[in-house]
């Protein structure tokens, strides 16, 4: 697996098609997080901001060997952990641009809360905000293992349902990646840290489904 999992994260690098992704997000941040704000309200932002871009990680890496490719990677380890493996890179991929996120967020902006009123320990305020990116990570990674091959095939479907999914799961109530921006965003509001445990259990779950329903199907249909 750690074979695959190298190669796997070697064609992501050399085909460059993360670049659309990656500057997509900077521009987000760009945008919506400033020096000197909120910093829960922030990583609330930034958060949300890596869900749809974990799902389109996620295409990328599946869609990144020829159909030949594919089925000698197939041929070799297996249909199912060439997948895994695909699936992996993506979610590490979006984990480690997370992570990125939430140092630069730490570090720019006010460790106070939303009145500014009560202070918020920035580390502890860091630390929540990764696990709001894990939880973010984890449910674009599922998103885009159900919304592209082998379950959709063209673009034309999956492209649209990772748009539509992306958005349910960030505003349906429930949703681990919406109880992880409420608890982020209320505690902006009253300047205290929450941990999360229960949206990343949530998140962990959804993707460990998905994922596993996204290899058995591979196995199926390759």
């Amino acid at each position: 697996m750690n074979a695959l999992l190298c190669y796997q994260g070697a064609l992501l690098v050399r085909s460059q098609r993360w670049l659309p992704a990656v500057i997509l997000y900077a521009v987000f941040l760009a945008v919506g997080v400033q020096g000197g704000q909120p910093i829960l309200d922030s990583l609330a932002y930034s958060a949300a901001a890596l869900l749809p871009v974990a799902a389109w990680l996620v295409r990328i890496c599946v869609t990144n060997e020829p159909p030949a490719a594919r089925s000698c990677s197939a041929a070799a380890a297996g249909p199912g952990r060439a997948h895994l493996a695909s699936l992996l890179a993506a979610f590490l991929a979006a984990a480690a641009l997370g992570t990125a996120a939430v140092l630069v967020v730490t570090a720019i902006s006010d460790a106070a809360s939303t009145d500014s009123r009560v202070p918020v320990p920035r580390l502890s305020a860091g630390a929540a905000g990764l696990l709001a990116m894990l939880v973010s990570a984890l449910l674009g990674t599922a998103l885009g293992a159900l919304a592209n091959w082998p379950l959709l095939r063209t673009a034309g479907r999956a492209v649209p349902v990772m748009l539509l999914g992306a958005l349910l799961l960030l505003v349906t109530t429930g949703s681990p990646a919406q109880s992880v921006l409420t608890d982020l965003t209320t505690g902006s509001r009253e300047g205290t840290v929450p941990v999360p445990l229960g949206a990343l259990t949530g998140a962990l779950a959804a993707a460990g489904a998905a994922v596993w329903a996204a290899c058995a199907l591979s196995s199926r249909r390759s």
